[in-house]
């Protein structure tokens, strides 16, 4: 079994407006670093669309169906001061939502050791009922929600390594004690959540990190806190929200990682994957905003995980 690889030429179409910030080009620069010789072993998929039945299992049916019909055939709709959708951005988003649907039945019935959907738009700050942060749909939060509704999973984790917080993903979840969440992220910074005080029902865990922390103070908070709390779990699926913008050259935030630290967490996540559920692991990007840096990073987190199917 190899690395599954989902995307849609259709999250190219969510069209954020001149000088956003989550702008096609990020995943024309994720598409361009895979397309290398050394990930030839991808074993490439389109994403589905994902049906409004799974949208609805983490958001409102309301919320969804408003957002599908607020689309316009032209221009522009602000949804909030940061998120706006365009002509194709409903397509985009059931897209990266059913990327993540087909991404878990696909692992989940060992049709491949893992995999990574390089989607937009990304999810981590949709709520059950609003759009935030860019995001439109949970990605992360609906493949959670599907491996434990359509597989019959009771311990689903979700790691979070994006510089800003998953308040949305946090916030479905904090009460249901099948699904763990673990986030390092830089604070203060948006949304403002994320307090290593905010414990769920004992399923969250939140490492926050402050301006200018670096390697070290990546790797220890995930060898100290994360990395234990997920043992203790003992997860049947491991999920990722793989946003790249801790990276030292990110413009949005100012944590200093390098791509070598995004290929050394998946590596230990892959590590806890294999010690409790066969190495099922299944990822989503998240952001990530600097093009050169994202490139960069994404390619050590699937080259990470090419190499943990081994």
């Amino acid at each position: 079994m190899t690395t599954a690889f989902f995307t849609h030429p259709a999250c190219l179409e969510h069209d954020t407006g001149q000088g956003h910030p989550e702008r096609p080009q990020r995943l024309e620069a994720v598409l361009l670093a895979l397309g290398e010789p050394e990930f030839s072993k991808l074993e490439r998929r389109e994403a589905p669309l994902a049906e409004i039945s799974h949208i609805t299992r983490v958001h409102d049916k309301a919320y969804a169906q408003d957002l599908l019909a607020r689309t316009p055939q032209r221009g522009w709709v602000a949804l909030d001061g940061d998120t706006l959708i365009s002509a194709g951005s409903g397509e985009a988003a059931l897209r990266a939502a059913g990327a993540m649907i087909a991404a878990v039945d696909l692992v989940l019935k060992n049709g491949a050791a893992n995999a990574f959907c390089g989607v937009r738009p990304p999810g981590h700050h949709a709520e059950s009922d609003m759009a935030m942060g860019f995001c439109l749909f949970n990605n992360v939060a609906i493949g959670a929600a599907h491996a434990c509704a359509a597989h019959g999973l009771k311990r689903v984790a979700i790691i979070d390594f994006d510089v800003h917080h998953g308040n949305g993903t946090q916030h479905m979840f904090e009460h249901d004690a099948q699904i763990f969440y673990a986030s390092t992220h830089q604070m203060p910074l948006y949304p403002g959540t994320g307090a290593r005080s905010e414990k769920g029902v004992g399923n969250v865990c939140n490492a926050p990190l402050p301006p200018f922390a670096g390697s070290d103070e990546f790797r220890d908070a995930y060898e100290e806190i994360v990395l234990p709390a997920l043992d203790r779990f003992k997860p049947e699926l491991v999920m990722i929200s793989a946003g790249f913008d801790a990276h030292r050259a990110d413009p949005l935030a100012s944590l200093e990682l390098e791509a070598e630290d995004f290929g050394w967490v998946t590596e230990r996540l892959c590590e806890v994957a294999k010690t409790h559920c066969g190495g099922r692991l299944v990822s989503t990007l998240e952001g990530g905003y600097d093009l050169e840096a994202l490139a960069e990073s994404s390619a050590a987190h699937v080259a990470a995980l090419l190499a943990a199917k081994t």
